[in-house]
This record gives C-alpha cells, sequence and structure tokens, in this order.
C-alpha cells in the first residue's frame, strides 16, 4: 500500500501529488491538517515517520521516506516512466538546477513555520509578513523567469516539450504566489509554462483546491 500524508495547501505536498499523478501511480491521500488542533504534524504519531514535523511523506510499502524532492528522485528510479530528468548529464544538470532555485531558494524562505515565527516569535504585521512573502517571491522569480526565457533548452515546458522536475517545483510556487495576490505580469515564460502544466490532468488533480482536505 502505498500512502502520501500531506496537506492541501502545501506545495511540497503538491510536489509529490504531481510526480504520483505523472506517474500514473495509486496512492492512499493521509491529510495532516498544519493549522487545526495546534496543526496535527506536531502530533507524536506523526513525528515518528517525520521527526521535522513537515509534509510531505511518502510510506511505498516498507520504505518511509521525507522531503519531497527525495520522493520525487525515488519515485523517478523506481518507477522510471515517463522519466522527470533528460537523459544528458549536462541536461540533467540543469533541470536540477532550475528544481532548485526553486526548492532551496525560494520556498523555504516562505513556508509556513518561517512566516508562523515571524508574526508569533517576532511580532511582525500582517502587513509586514505578507511584504516578506513579496520580495523573497519576487527575488525568486525574477532570475528564473530570466534564465528560462533566454535558454533554448526551454520549451513548451521548463525542459522541452514534457514536464519534470523543474516543472513539478514550479507550479506549486506559482499557485502559492497567486494566493498571496502577487502579480505574475512580469513572468510570461513561467506563467506560459505553467498554463501548459495545468491543462494536463496529473496537474489538475494534484492542484489544491482537487483535494478532499481543500478550505
Amino acid at each position: 500500500m502505498r500512502k502520501l500524508y500531506g496537506y492541501f495547501r502545501s506545495s511540497a505536498a503538491f510536489r509529490a501529488r504531481i510526480a504520483l499523478n505523472l506517474k500514473g501511480l495509486d496512492y492512499e491521500l493521509a491529510i495532516i491538517h498544519l493549522t487545526k488542533h495546534g496543526g496535527e504534524q506536531f502530533a507524536p504519531e506523526y513525528i515518528t515517520l517525520n521527526p521535522q514535523s513537515l509534509v510531505p511523506v511518502l510510506q511505498d510499502g516498507e520504505l518511509t521516506l521525507t522531503q519531497s524532492l527525495a520522493i520525487i528522485e525515488y519515485l523517478d528510479e523506481v518507477y522510471p516512466e515517463p522519466p522527470f530528468l533528460p537523459q544528458s548529464a549536462i541536461e540533467r544538470a540543469r533541470v536540477r538546477s532550475l528544481a532548485l532555485m526553486v526548492a532551496c531558494e525560494i520556498h523555504p524562505l516562505n513556508n509556513l513555520r518561517v512566516l508562523r515565527y515571524l508574526v508569533r516569535d517576532l511580532k511582525v504585521t500582517e502587513e509586514q509578513k505578507d511584504e516578506w512573502y513579496r520580495h523573497w517571491i519576487l527575488t525568486g522569480l525574477t532570475p528564473l523567469e530570466t534564465r528560462l526565457a533566454n535558454d533554448s533548452a526551454t520549451g513548451k515546458f521548463c525542459h522541452g516539450e514534457t514536464p519534470g522536475l523543474a516543472d513539478i517545483c514550479l507550479v506549486p510556487q506559482l499557485a502559492n504566489a497567486q494566493r498571496f495576490n502577487i502579480s505574475l505580469d512580469a513572468f510570461p515564460t513561467l506563467v506560459r509554462i505553467e498554463q501548459n502544466c495545468m491543462a494536463l490532468k496529473p496537474f489538475q488533480d494534484a492542484a489544491p483546491g482537487a483535494q478532499p482536505d481543500a478550505e
């Protein structure tokens, strides 16, 4: 039995859902609500699965995996079709670089626990918190737009004509930006790629609004 622990608004869980859907893999969804009851990710039984108290967690048979990029690359190695990475080392490095621009440079500064710390511990206002979010989104998306817009390897998707690792990371990040009412007018290449992704059923079915815990 394959089980994914996640939360509808989590961009990292969104990535994992996209990956599972693109591979055509069935899975049971276990909802971990990140705000109710003080955060279900802090429940002792969940901490035994993930001591970081984060989502997603993937259970595949006897294997338990944390961290969305590790989950995605595991799925790509064990279930190789369709591939998330190109064949050549140079192309794979390009795709990983694009994915990490999102997963390592944008997302960690704007995830729920960071925003909570700003408000609860540092006592910033909601307006200041939102300005923090906008600053780091724009700081991260601007060079990503530049790279993709000026690289001949960019096609219908971040790399060529099929979705892969970079697209799996990009789409959830843009969804979060839109949820915070950040204009994406300055990022036409990113928006075009997102639209191409969201025309595909695996992305549609993974979207936050399509999840059973959507609010």
